[in-house]
């Protein structure tokens, strides 16, 4: 694991800003056009499942490009593959935003996946190289709560532009938003060149697959964890709002509790972070998946507002204190030689977990009940939990302290 100090000349101020920004604008972007991808289906006459299946094509979209990513961060480098993935995104929000037919929406939906690979993986990669290990965790769990912002802020803005204009205009300001997040990104200082001699190695590049099978092990232990926590992860955005109406709560008492939830979740990713940079990744990847793992079984003993309201705390808690564990694992895992290739084949099981929650969860809510669903999951959490705790202290991830 790198210790690289910051170059000379590296200025705190500027990096927050070049880092973060970008992030944070284009999440502002997604979050308010990404509950409104099925609203547009419907308004070009999608039927409700249809609807669903191009929302979920960004996901789709994402875990193809998760590999590819690795060739165009390496490629052109981590500044500019980001500023590529801005300028990406920005032409085909564009497209959506002009979309009369389903497979132009449908096309645009699934390239924002294809973008998201390639800036997740570019910034991250971006930020491990940047930052003194001391800082790591705080590092990525800032950009975990970055994006947590920028999707608070982003549907507010965005039914405050449907409001005074349409749908279509939400497409036209999420596209602005990356082309101003893509303009912020060129103010990144540039990495040093022996970043990448160091990174490459003597014999120049190394191969995608040949880093996947060196690194197969930690893949198979620490990856199959961070499967897990991205399943739990995308399991809670889903059950709270289904159980709120399966009690009969009207929207806006849903919109309040999932917002309340939201709330904690997103002030608390950099007291996760500073727990792991002081006391070691174990004490924030445990607790977050056993309180996510505990608020998802007691969510089916709630029957009032009040009482669902508790648990969303509950669930933000242990979602918030683990916000950056699955960048920060990965960056501490990642080899030197081979680092980008390494970081893209571990995004790959994360957002791997995140697909495959809400269909698990669609699953066992069809075979038996969502109570029933949402208890298996919290089981499911906890079994997680002891899987990354047995592994993290099993590998030099669990010396990555302060």
């Amino acid at each position: 694991m790198s210790q690289t100090p910051p170059a000379p000349g590296f200025s705190w101020p500027r990096f927050i800003t070049s880092a973060y920004g970008p992030s944070f604008l284009s999440n502002i972007g997604y979050g308010a056009v990404t509950p409104l991808v099925a609203l547009s289906a419907l308004d070009l006459g999608a039927s409700v499942g249809l609807s669903a299946l191009i929302t979920g094509l960004t996901g789709i979209g994402q875990i193809l490009g998760d590999l590819p990513a690795s060739w165009v961060a390496t490629r052109f480098g981590e500044k500019r593959a980001i500023t590529l993935a801005c300028c990406w995104d920005a032409a085909w929000l564009a497209v959506a935003f002009f979309a009369t037919t389903l497979p132009l929406l449908s096309v645009a939906v699934f390239a924002f996946g294809l973008s998201g690979s390639v800036f997740g993986l570019a910034r991250q990669s971006y930020i491990t190289e940047a930052m003194p290990i001391k800082y790591r965790a705080r590092a990525l769990s800032s950009l975990g709560g970055t994006q947590r912002i920028g999707y608070f802020i982003g549907p507010l803005i965005g039914s405050a532009i449907i409001a005074s204009w349409n749908l279509q205009a939400a497409y036209g300001f999420a596209a602005i938003m990356s082309l101003f997040a893509a303009a912020v990104t060129m103010a990144l200082p540039d990495l040093p060149d022996e970043v990448r001699s160091r990174r490459e190695g003597p014999e120049g590049g190394p191969k995608l697959f040949v880093i996947l099978r060196q690194n197969v092990h930690t893949f198979m232990t620490l990856g199959v964890g961070v499967l897990f926590v991205g399943l739990i992860r995308a399991v809670r955005q889903t059950v709270l709002p289904l159980w709120c109406e399966s009690l009969g709560l009207d929207p806006s008492h849903t919109s309040l509790i999932f917002a309340v939830s939201m709330g904690i979740d997103m002030s608390l990713f950099f007291f996760g972070g500073l727990i792991m940079d002081r006391f070691g990744r174990m004490w924030v990847a445990i607790p977050s998946m056993v309180i996510l793992g505990v608020g998802l079984a007691c969510l089916v003993l709630t029957d009032t507002v009040v009482e669902v309201i508790i648990v969303a705390i509950v669930l933000g808690f242990g979602n918030g204190i683990g916000a950056g564990i699955v960048m920060t694992l990965g960056s501490d895992s990642a080899p030197v030689i081979g680092r980008t290739q390494f970081l893209s084949g571990w995004r790959l099981f994360g957002d791997t977990g995140n697909a495959l929650g809400p269909v698990i969860l669609s699953g066992l809510t069809t075979v038996a009940s969502l109570a029933v669903g949402s208890v298996a999951i919290g089981g499911l959490a906890l079994l997680g939990a002891a899987w990354l705790g047995y592994w993290i202290m099993r590998s030099p991830v669990g010396k990555a302290t302060r």
